[in-house]
C-alpha cells in the first residue's frame, strides 16, 4: 500500500486532474489524499468571515461566485453528459448547505464546516472523473475515520481500527480516494488539521496502515537547499533523515507540513516529495537514515518576536525557568528559540493572540524587552558535537549582518540564527554563497 497526497496546485484545474491518472498505478493499492482545489480555501474562509460579520449579500454573493468557477472546471473536467449532469447537482448540494449554514447563528463550528466543502468537492469530482475513465476506484470519506482527540491530536489508533475495517470491507478495491485536512474531533463535529493539513492526513494515514510509501507531490521538485523564492541557484536535496526534515518544514520550508514528519517518523514509513509538473525528477526521499553531507539546508520563519527578560531574581536560582515557561503554558504559546545568562533569558515566539496577557505575567520578574520583525534562520545538516568547524563556518558567512540570538546544540540536525527581518534575504543569500557555492 503506497499513500499519495495531491496538493492544491496539482487539482488546480481540470488539465492538472485529468494529469493525476497518468501518476497512478492502477494495480496496486494506493491511498489517494486530495486537497482543495487551489483558492478554493481562501475563498471559502472569506465566505465564512462575510457570514460571521452579517455581511449577508456579500456572504451569498461570493458563494455563487465559487460556484460558477466550479461550474466550469466540471465543464472542463468532464465530458460524459450524466457524469456531468451528477457533478453540477453534487455542486448545487454542497453550495446549498454554503447558503443554508450562514443564515443560522454563527458560532466557531459553521467556520469549520464551511471549510470542509473544498476537500468534499475535490474528492467527489476527482472520483467521478474516474468513473469517467473507467477506473476503478472508491471515495473513502475522511471523516469516517480521521479523528482529533480534546487536545486537537490525532487518534492513530482510532484511524487505524477504522481504516483497516474500510479496506477489509471493500477488499479488492486497488485504488482509494480521501480528503486531506479534515476529520471529525472529540465531540463528533466536523473539525480539520489547521492550514496544510493535507499533508498531515497523508502521514496519518501512511502511520496507520504501515505504508510501504507516502508520496507528497506538490509543484516543486522536493525540498531544496535554500528558499528557491529568494535565493538563486538553489537545488533539490536527494536525501534527508526525518529530523532534518521535521527541523526544515517548522522553520519555514513551505513544501512539507511541519506535523506531517512526525506519523510516519514514528512508524518508519519512508516519504518522498515530488513534482506533478515534472514526474521524472528525483524528488527528495525522508527516512529515519542519516545521509552523509554538512549543510544539507537553509530555511527561514518570519513573524518572530523575541522576549528578554532581565532578573537578579535569576542569579543563583533553581526553579526561575520553570516558573517563565509556565506562563508560555497557562496561554498555549510554543517556544522556539531559546538562550540563558546568569540574569537574562532570552526566547522567541510567534503566536501572539495572548502576548500583552504573557507580558504583563513576565514582567513580575523584572525588566521585559521586546523586538518585533524577526526572523529565525534554520541552517540544517550534521552538527554532531564530535565534528569541528561547522559553527564557525556558518557564522563566518554573516560577518555584516547583525546577530540578535544563536540557539546550537539541542540539536545535532540545527542551528537556529536570529536575524532581523529586513536582514533575512541578504543573510540567506550570504549563507547559500558561503556554504554552497564557495
Amino acid at each position: 500500500m503506497k499513500v499519495l497526497k495531491f496538493g492544491g496546485t496539482s487539482v488546480g484545474s481540470p488539465e492538472r486532474m485529468h494529469k493525476l491518472l497518468d501518476l497512478l498505478d492502477t494495480t496496486t493499492e494506493q491511498i489517494i489524499v486530495l486537497s482543495a482545489v487551489s483558492g478554493t480555501t481562501n475563498s471559502l474562509v472569506n465566505i465564512a468571515r462575510a457570514w460571521s460579520k452579517g455581511k449577508t449579500e456579500e456572504a451569498r454573493l461570493l458563494t455563487e461566485e465559487l460556484k460558477t468557477s466550479y461550474e466550469v472546471f466540471c465543464s472542463e473536467l468532464l465530458t460524459d453528459k450524466d457524469l456531468l449532469e451528477v457533478a453540477y447537482n453534487t455542486l448545487a448540494e454542497h453550495f446549498m448547505l454554503l447558503l443554508i449554514i450562514g443564515t443560522e447563528p454563527y458560532k466557531p463550528q459553521t467556520e469549520k464546516i464551511i471549510l470542509a466543502q473544498g476537500e468534499l468537492l475535490s474528492t467527489r469530482l476527482f472520483t467521478l472523473y474516474l468513473r469517467e475513465k473507467k477506473v476503478p476506484a472508491l471515495l473513502l470519506p475522511a471523516l469516517e475515520f480521521m479523528k482529533i482527540d480534546e487536545n486537537e491530536e490525532p487518534v492513530i489508533s482510532f484511524i487505524a481500527e477504522k481504516l483497516q475495517a474500510l479496506l477489509k470491507k471493500y477488499a479488492g478495491t486497488k485504488l482509494f480516494v480521501t480528503q486531506g485536512f479534515i476529520c471529525m474531533n472529540d465531540f463528533g463535529d466536523i473539525d480539520n488539521l489547521k492550514r496544510g493539513g493535507s499533508d498531515y492526513t497523508a502521514s496519518l494515514i501512511g502511520a496507520a496502515l504501515q505504508a510501504e510509501e507516502i508520496q507528497i507531490w506538490t509543484d516543486i521538485d522536493g525540498m531544496h537547499n535554500n528558499d528557491p523564492r529568494i535565493v538563486k541557484n538553489t537545488r533539490p536535496i536527494a536525501e534527508l533523515s526525518f529530523g532534518e526534515a521535521a527541523e526544515l518544514a517548522y522553520f519555514g520550508a513551505k513544501i512539507l507540513h511541519p506535523q506531517s514528519v512526525f506519523p510516519a517518523q514514528r512508524f518508519n514509513v519512508p516519504v518522498r516529495l515530488l513534482n506533478t509538473m515534472d514526474p521524472t525528477a528525483r524528488g527528495t526521499l525522508i527516512s529515519n537514515k542519516r545521509s552523509a553531507g554538512d549543510v544539507k539546508s537553509i530555511a527561514a520563519k518570519d513573524g518572530i518576536i523575541a522576549i528578554n527578560i532581565l532578573s537578579s531574581r535569576m542569579l543563583m536560582a533553581y526553579g526561575f525557568l520553570r516558573r517563565v515557561f509556565e506562563i508560555f503554558e497557562r496561554y498555549k504559546t510554543p517556544i522556539d528559540m531559546i538562550t540563558t545568562s546568569e540574569v537574562a533569558v532570552s526566547l522567541t515566539i510567534d503566536h501572539i493572540v495572548h502576548l500583552d496577557e504573557i507580558l504583563a505575567e513576565l514582567r513580575s520578574f523584572g525588566t521585559v524587552e521586546l523586538d518585533l520583525e524577526q526572523s529565525i534562520i534554520c541552517v540544517v545538516g550534521d552538527f554532531l558535537s564530535t565534528k569541528t568547524g561547522m559553527v564557525a563556518k556558518v557564522l563566518g558567512c554573516l560577518p555584516d549582518t547583525p546577530i540578535r540570538m544563536v540557539s546550537y546544540g539541542g540539536s545535532t540536525n540545527n542551528m537556529s540564527i536570529l536575524v532581523r527581518t529586513v536582514d533575512k534575504n541578504s543573510a540567506l543569500q550570504a549563507l547559500h554563497t558561503g556554504i554552497f557555492l564557495s
